[in-house]
């Protein structure tokens, strides 16, 4: 039982615990409300996608007072059956969960995005359908798995439970179902009422000593989710990283989510208009890529959703998005080394945020190494990149644009040429990286600077502090 208290200095008062019927509070009106408004005391990276879903009750026969009070959707792509009472639970309240948990376990993408449209319209969100398709996929981290929607996870909320339900909540936990109890308690402190939400089963110990198959079953579900997911957050990785400039053409090549079939038959309607191929890219985590068939902007799966229903007259499902776009091997942007940018050029958002999932933002480490560049010395973007956990493109982006950055005029390709995306701050400068590199003392043969003055990545590491 939890005790509160008020505390003024040495001075602790107990609080009196109320109840809900007591305060005149409602199940639906306003427990409901709580736990939609704060779906974190469900779990962790729990969506919301309907309350008081009914709408099997003509085709399963189920009587239409009988409402799911909240249904969820956590970040490994398993259903959350909520199931809320403000006193105590009946004694078959566990029944109801388990009833309710069978029915939405036939539930696909198609019929859970239509009951989060309906949701959000009934809360002044107007959405269409397809927006709500993206957004439950792209809750869930990692693929779209119709096998982990058929194993729900159920949680029930009440102020307590009777023995009966604890006790075959834990027998049922043992034989392979996954339920939570959660206790809600209500205080009055002075004029303010003040909510907890306490899980009751299962305790931390019960979690880590006696878990259930299906809790195992969950977590080793949701690492191999995880590392699926790198590739699907491609978008976030490569903004965070700067590693594409505004404008980079990506082309499309059909992978995850095709047969080999659907793939070809993608192939021939792309070559019937060469638009439908390729893609512009910015740096905007929401939508980054705009689509030259139609000039709209579009995230990596769901161009690719939409692309498989134009050829296929199908709905995606599960589609990773971001394998479907590699960097176009014969455009190069302006402000990128032609060489530098030779290591990207053919490679698929996937697999560049693989790459680059560890790269941040975070410039601190290049001003500090670019500060002890001494004169008559010189290095590479890849090696500067090298040091400090980035990859040259993003590192020649940020001196193109960066006005803090010091030394920049020492730092050129792997050939000793000054990059042809190299740009000063200061517009008004029109004294050429060369010039400044001889008057500190490198000479230069045929554009190229001399390579005995070329810092090793070593030299670097020294020079960082590494």
């Amino acid at each position: 039982m939890d005790h509160l208290f008020t505390v003024e200095g040495a001075l602790a008062a107990p609080i009196a615990p109320t109840a809900l019927a007591a305060e005149g509070l409602l199940e639906r009106q306003h427990l409901q409300e709580w736990v939609i408004a704060n779906p974190q005391v469900l779990g962790e990276s729990v969506l919301v996608i309907t309350s008081e879903f009914d709408r099997w009750a003509d085709t399963d026969g189920v009587p239409a007072r009988d409402r799911l009070d909240v249904l969820g959707l956590d970040a490994t792509g398993r259903l959350v059956v909520v199931e809320l009472k403000r006193g105590t639970a009946d004694r078959d309240v566990h029944l109801q969960a388990i009833t309710y948990a069978a029915l939405v376990s036939r539930f696909d993408l198609d019929t859970l995005a239509q009951a989060h449209r309906d949701f959000r319209k009934g809360r002044g969100e107007v959405l269409e359908l397809s927006e709500c398709r993206q957004r439950l996929l792209d809750h869930v981290d990692g693929d779209w798995s119709p096998e982990l929607l058929q194993r729900p996870r159920q949680v029930t909320i009440a102020a307590d439970f009777p023995k009966q339900v604890t006790h075959t909540v834990v027998w049922l936990s043992e034989m392979n179902l996954d339920i939570d109890l959660i206790q809600v308690g209500l205080w009055r402190v002075k004029d303010q009422l003040v909510a907890s939400f306490t899980k009751v089963y299962p305790t931390p110990e019960v979690e880590e000593f006696t878990l259930a198959p299906a809790r195992i079953e969950a977590k080793a579900a949701a690492q191999k989710l995880e590392e699926r997911s790198r590739a699907r957050n491609a978008v976030h990785v490569i903004v965070g990283a700067g590693l594409l400039p505004d404008d980079t053409l990506l082309t499309l090549t059909p992978r995850h989510g095709v047969t080999e079939g659907i793939r070809e038959e993608i192939l021939v309607w792309v070559g019937e208009d060469d638009s439908r191929a390729s893609v512009t890219w910015n740096n905007n985590t929401a939508k980054p890529l705009m689509w030259r068939a139609d000039g709209k902007p579009y995230t990596p799966t769901g161009l690719a959703n939409h692309i498989f229903t134009s050829v296929t007259g199908r709905k995606a499902d599960g589609i990773q998005g971001t394998t479907w776009w590699d960097v176009d091997t014969t455009h190069v942007p302006d402000t990128v080394d032609p060489e530098e940018w030779g290591t990207l050029a053919g490679t698929s958002l996937a697999a560049l945020a693989k790459q680059l999932s560890s790269t941040g933002k975070d410039w601190t480490s290049l001003h500090t190494l670019l500060t002890a560049v001494p004169a008559g010395r010189w290095t590479t973007y890849g090696d500067v990149a090298t040091v400090i956990g980035s990859h040259a493109v993003p590192v020649g982006t940020h001196l193109a644009t960066c006005r803090q950055c010091p030394n920049a005029w020492r730092v050129l390709n792997t050939a000793g040429r000054v990059s042809p995306g190299f740009r000063w701050t200061d517009p008004t400068r029109t004294d050429a990286p060369a010039e400044i590199l001889a008057t500190e003392g490198i000479r230069f043969e045929a554009g190229a600077a001399d390579p005995t003055a070329r810092l090793s990545v070593d030299a670097l590491k020294a020079l960082a502090g590494n």
